[in-house]
């Protein structure tokens, strides 16, 4: 069987739970998220991927509801979606959700036939509306 190009596509628009946010009360700081019993499904096969998602982003103006994040990725467990796919999309969503001033998404994906994926996307742009203090830009 072949990968085909709707393999490629699987989960890429799939629509899943809205990461909520709330205000950001402090300039200039970074925050990590470790997800280290992340789930989702080969597009393929249909079976199970194992690995641990970080999220490291500096907030701007608005930082991201734990509770609404794990029940966002918590939807990926019956997601078939590839592994690049996934960190490409998280990364877009949280983006989409807090406009941070930046963020980086490491997917650390467990050994599949005896290869394991590490895969990385990171997005930023200059702070708005107001100066951090500290920081990369302090």
């Amino acid at each position: 069987m072949a990968y085909t190009d709707d393999h490629a596509r699987s989960g890429v628009h799939d629509p899943l739970p809205e990461i909520e946010t709330w205000e950001n009360q402090y300039p200039g700081y970074e925050i990590t998220i470790d997800n280290p019993e992340f789930t989702s499904l080969c597009p393929r096969t249909g079976l199970p991927d194992h690995g641990t998602l970080t999220l490291i982003y500096t907030p701007d103006k608005l930082c991201l509801e734990l509770k609404s994040l794990k029940m966002y990725q918590l939807a990926y467990r019956s997601l078939g979606i590839f592994q690049e796919n996934i960190v490409n999309r998280f990364l877009a969503d949280v983006v989409k959700a807090c406009k941070p001033v930046c963020a980086t998404v490491t997917g650390d994906f467990a050994a599949r036939g005896g290869l394991t994926t590490k895969v990385t996307a990171s997005w930023s742009r200059k702070p708005r509306g107001r100066k951090p203090r500290g920081g990369k830009y302090g």
